[in-house]
């Protein structure tokens, strides 16, 4: 079986590590980290990876909303998504306690979803970083005492750090969802493919959104998302990126004609079957 190469955005032991796993899981893959998105999406284009895996929304921090425009510029495609439970650990070099903990490191998304925790903990102080597993192996590369990580247990496990105290994270319900990326097709049959991300450009024109709304309507298609972001360079219009759940491939395609008229671009950035959630 050959190995598939998968890029992630962090490091060996993050969310996008273990979201991957689930992914191909029973087979053969090699994790090339990168430390931003834009440098997952370069070693998409330059191939040096099949598949990239980026975290585009969290059930309590809210959508990644650069991650958007990253999709549409790099002309890759969405071919499938998983719901991964978030459980957050603050991890520290074994024989410490909570109390000889000083600093926290981790991605600003993690910090957010920990913040109830922390607060009860005034004396010690976060910090941003450019990644939860990252911030783990940085602890563990430099022995550092007094600092701690918000990381993932297998992040914990790779970098041989001892948990603390696992699940401070404040929602128990706390999911990221995370995209699968690439040039190839996902192999699902169209009649198994029930969702779609699209996206589409409106003038400031009054009724200009709820027009295309209704048709969606109209064709059953679901709304499971709808995200806006302003276009750069042209007062007051919009991008809408939208999730669309439909029952019906033929329904689809028909209510994707017939909304074209009504925007002045439109774009799919992938047809794929509805993700699974991973508790």
């Amino acid at each position: 079986m050959k190995t598939k190469r998968i890029v992630i955005q962090g490091g060996y032991g993050a969310f996008h590590d273990i979201a991957a796993h689930y992914f191909f899981e029973g087979q053969s893959i090699e994790i090339i980290p990168r430390t931003t998105f834009k440098e997952l999406f370069k070693s998409l284009k330059q191939q040096q990876a099949d598949y990239g895996i980026m975290a585009i929304e969290n059930s309590l921090a809210g959508s990644i909303l650069p991650n958007y425009t990253l999709i549409k510029d790099s002309g890759k495609k969405i071919i499938g998504e998983i719901f991964l439970r978030i459980r957050q650990n603050l991890v520290a070099i074994p024989g410490q306690k909570i109390d000889d903990i000083r600093d926290v490191y981790s991605h600003p998304m993690a910090i957010l979803q920990c913040q109830d925790f922390f607060d009860r903990y005034p004396k010690i102080k976060l910090h941003d970083s450019s990644d939860t597993a990252l911030s783990a192996k940085k602890i563990h590369e430099h022995k550092l005492k007094g600092v701690g990580a918000i990381a993932s247990s297998l992040a914990a496990e790779k970098y041989k750090l001892e948990i603390l105290v696992s699940g401070i994270e404040t929602n128990k319900l706390n999911y990221t969802r995370f995209l699968l990326l690439s040039d190839k097709e996902n192999g699902i049959p169209v009649s198994e493919k029930n969702k779609a991300s699209i996206y589409f450009t409106l003038g400031h024109e009054i009724g200009s959104l709820s027009k295309i709304l209704m048709i969606l309507s109209f064709y059953n298609m679901n709304l499971s998302k709808i995200q806006s972001l302003p276009i750069v360079g042209k007062e007051w219009e919009y991008q809408f990126y939208v999730d669309l759940e439909y029952d019906n491939y033929d329904m689809y395609k028909k209510a994707i004609e017939a909304i074209k008229p009504f925007s002045d671009k439109i774009g799919i950035l992938g047809e794929f079957k509805k993700g699974r959630k991973i508790l």
